[in-house]
């Protein structure tokens, strides 16, 4: 039911009790992860901090740095923080938007729960999401994850609390909460594009709750909800087609999914497993779910919550649950992605026996903590039923469980950290070796090179992104690869790079002055300008 006037600052000062302790843990994670240099292992995160440097700190500053494929709202979130000279270059730009986020994840889950469950049971789900040590280190860094998930309980939330309102006859805060709904959505649909298919779904979940009521006060409300769903991925259509000349870029433009697979996949290699099959991708995608959520016995742990979700269906049909069953959303969005999308994901667990994009498991864990919480509610209730105050030893024991399974996967290495260590174990000397190297070249001039590979050997180096011509520097670009000598002082290739390329075209006026090799990475040269 509706809160009465009684009940909401309870729920508000539970709510804000949790958010407090969530901040707790974001600050601890955030002080263990600085001192032991763990901001930046991801090179996405390195990535999207430096497209958000590159926006004011480039030689043609603007939004069209913000490039095609990756949606736009991370970087404009982290523009405030990376302006900052020492946050750009240790990552700590990337942590303030993302630990907000993981705070508001962890309390908006809890009011989640709250609606369904009582408050114990709302605290279990709380615990499960916030003492996730993998959502622990990745609210750290400047990946979207916790931005998304936050997203997605949020609107979730607005969603189910509109159709609350609207069923106890309260129009105007139904209006209210559909309204912060679209604007959270559209939020999630220039975050990730999960958020155009999650957005869609929202936007089914309720207009089927608004077919009565259209021509009432709150059908305005629904009217700017679908406008705001609608304009948001159109905009950014436009925002493809007016800077890179084709709407669709992101899909199958030269940085697109499609694109690297196709650069990246050997000839008469064997496809990554799901390759057209949703069954294969649909397993490997909870597979990682499940390996970054529980410790031990990964299946118990997705039948419990499927579980619960029945339990919520039949228990709570009428009341608002089909809300909660958009956080579903992510399994048949990855199980098409991977198999159809050029998106693939491996587990250590599973051939071939190697970490990639395992992070987007983690887009489960709002499920796995809200239905896990249902099922452990109906067992206390089910356990009060026949021994009094049974129903706290319940809980009590799920509480240690749960910080008992954050302890093992901790000490285990969370795998999305495991992820990262891997993927950066050949990128981060490479890099720190070149930012060693640029240190040393001349002072003046500009530097021409490709940074779309390694832009952390400039964050490192401290080099401002505004004394490079790179890729994204549209117009200089092309006619620094005409004339590398007359254009810069200082020319950096990467094997088979454009500027490799440039230089093997026109090699006069450069001297090749080091070259700089690294396992598993291409040798870079550095060339002075005569």
């Amino acid at each position: 039911m509706i809160e009465t006037e009684k009940e909401a600052p309870s729920l508000s000062q539970e709510t804000r009790l949790v958010a407090l302790a969530a901040l707790v843990l974001s600050f601890i994670a955030l002080a263990y992860c600085l001192q032991h240099g763990m901001l930046l292992l991801y090179g996405d995160a390195v990535a999207h901090i430096n497209i958000a440097r590159r926006v004011f700190d480039s030689l043609n500053p603007g939004f069209r740095q913000l490039g095609s494929v990756w949606l736009p709202l991370p970087h404009l979130l982290l523009l405030p923080f990376v302006q900052k000279m020492a946050w750009w270059q240790t990552g700590l730009g990337g942590a303030w938007p993302s630990m907000v986020c993981y705070v508001a994840g962890c309390a908006g889950l809890y009011r989640l729960a709250r609606i369904w469950v009582r408050p114990l049971a709302a605290v279990i789900a709380a615990m499960i999401y916030g003492l996730n040590p993998g959502l622990l280190y990745m609210q750290t860094t400047a990946m979207t994850e916790p931005l998304f998930l936050a997203e997605m309980v949020w609107s979730a939330l607005l969603v189910a609390e509109h159709g609350r309102a609207l069923k106890a006859g309260d129009q105007r805060r139904a209006s209210r909460f559909l309204v912060a709904a679209g604007l959270v959505l559209v939020g999630a649909v220039f975050t990730r594009y999960d958020g155009w298919i999650y957005a869609a779904f929202a936007w089914l979940v309720v207009a089927w709750g608004m077919r009565r009521h259209l021509r009432e006060r709150v059908g305005g409300a629904f009217v700017l909800f679908t406008a705001l769903l609608v304009a948001a991925p159109l905009l950014w259509l436009a925002y493809n087609a007016k800077q890179f000349g084709d709407p669709l870029d992101f899909i199958r433009g030269p940085y697109s999914a499609k694109a690297i697979d196709a650069r990246t996949t050997k000839p008469g290699s064997p496809h990554y497993p799901g390759w057209h099959s949703m069954r294969v991708a649909a397993l490997y995608f909870l597979k990682s779910a499940e390996l970054g959520a529980i410790a031990r016995w990964e299946n118990l742990l997705l039948w419990l919550s499927i579980a619960g979700t029945g339990i919520a269906a039949w228990k709570w049909r009428g009341r608002g649950i089909a809300a909660a069953l958009l956080l579903w959303i992510p399994l048949p969005f990855y199980a098409y992605s991977i198999a159809y999308g050029s998106v693939p994901i491996f587990i250590p667990l599973w051939w071939p026996h190697s970490w990639y994009n395992v992070r987007y498991g983690m887009e489960m864990l709002p499920v796995f903590a809200l239905f896990l919480a249902v099922f452990i509610d109906e067992c206390s209730e089910w356990a009060a039923r026949r021994w009094s105050r049974s129903d706290l030893l319940v809980f009590f024991v799920a509480a240690v469980l749960i910080v008992a399974n954050g302890v093992m996967l901790m000490r285990a290495r969370p795998l999305v950290l495991q992820e990262a260590v891997a993927n950066s174990r050949t990128r981060i000397p490479f890099e720190q070796a070149l930012a060693r190297a640029l240190e040393i070249m001349p002072k003046q001039g500009m530097i021409l090179m490709y940074t779309s590979e390694h832009p952390g050997a400039l964050q490192s180096a401290g080099i401002p992104l505004k004394r490079t011509i790179n890729e994204g520097d549209y117009y200089q670009w092309p006619g620094a690869l005409e004339h590398p000598a007359q254009s810069a002082a200082v020319v950096v290739t990467t094997n088979g790079d454009a500027v490799d390329r440039a230089v093997a075209a026109h090699p006069e006026g450069l001297t090749m002055v080091d070259v700089i090799c690294s396992t598993g990475q291409p040798c870079a040269r550095i060339y002075l300008a005569k």
